[in-house]
């Protein structure tokens, strides 16, 4: 299990490098640029919108290009805070816990999380759930992905510097039972295979959801 301290540490030793890495991902990944587009469309002028775990920000401004201007790029990191506001000096980011939210209930209209539970055991993602779920307003949307599979895996380095974080993968279906018990309606759930030479290769789950 990844305690958040191990989390932390190995984001904010990174972040200058995964910044460089990742800025550019979007370009590179037909599927999430589309979906997100939608994503954008449709929760324009629905208040805020969370993007959670947003890393460098380059989702967060991804979205921010495509007219969904009221979003703030939350992240454990701030390491990669400071990363993402050096990037897009015109977006809002700031550091945040997605187990434990500041927001008060009911305050944000969307909330996005690209691959922001894949350090989670189920426990950990039951809560996120619960806590996202608690954020939005009643209906408000929730798109998020992560790794399909049942398998742990280990890294001890990245960008050649010495970490000590677990990867985890999911079952879809384990993870749609999650979002049923925190009062989420699946809008849609979808999965695709890796690109070569773009990212890890590993299957990839994308969830639309809705606050009930």
């Amino acid at each position: 299990m990844n305690s958040q301290e191990k989390v932390l540490s190995c984001y904010n030793l990174v972040a200058d490098d995964y910044a460089a890495e990742r800025s550019d991902e979007l370009s590179k990944k037909h599927f999430d640029r589309l979906l997100l587009k939608e994503f954008a469309a449709v929760n324009k002028g629905k208040g805020l919108c969370a993007d959670f775990g947003c890393g460098p920000g380059q989702t967060t401004k991804f979205l921010y290009n495509n007219g969904l201007k009221d979003i703030c790029g939350i992240d454990l990191s701030p390491a990669m805070i400071s990363a993402a506001r050096k990037l897009s000096p015109q977006i809002k980011f700031e550091t945040g816990d997605l187990l434990n939210i500041a927001y008060p209930s009911g305050y944000l209209g969307s909330a996005l999380a690209f691959y922001a539970i894949v350090h989670f055991t189920h426990d950990q993602i039951r809560k996120c759930f619960e806590e996202i779920n608690r954020v939005l307003k009643t209906g408000g949307d929730f798109l998020f992905s992560f790794h399909v599979g049942d398998e742990v895996v280990h890294f001890d380095k990245a960008h050649d510097k010495e970490i000590d974080v677990d990867l985890f993968f999911f079952k879809t279906d384990d993870i749609i039972a999650l979002l049923d018990g925190a009062g989420f309606k699946i809008i849609d759930a979808i999965e695709r295979r890796p690109h070569a030479d773009v990212e890890y290769q590993s299957r990839r789950g994308y969830i639309w959801a809705k606050k009930k």
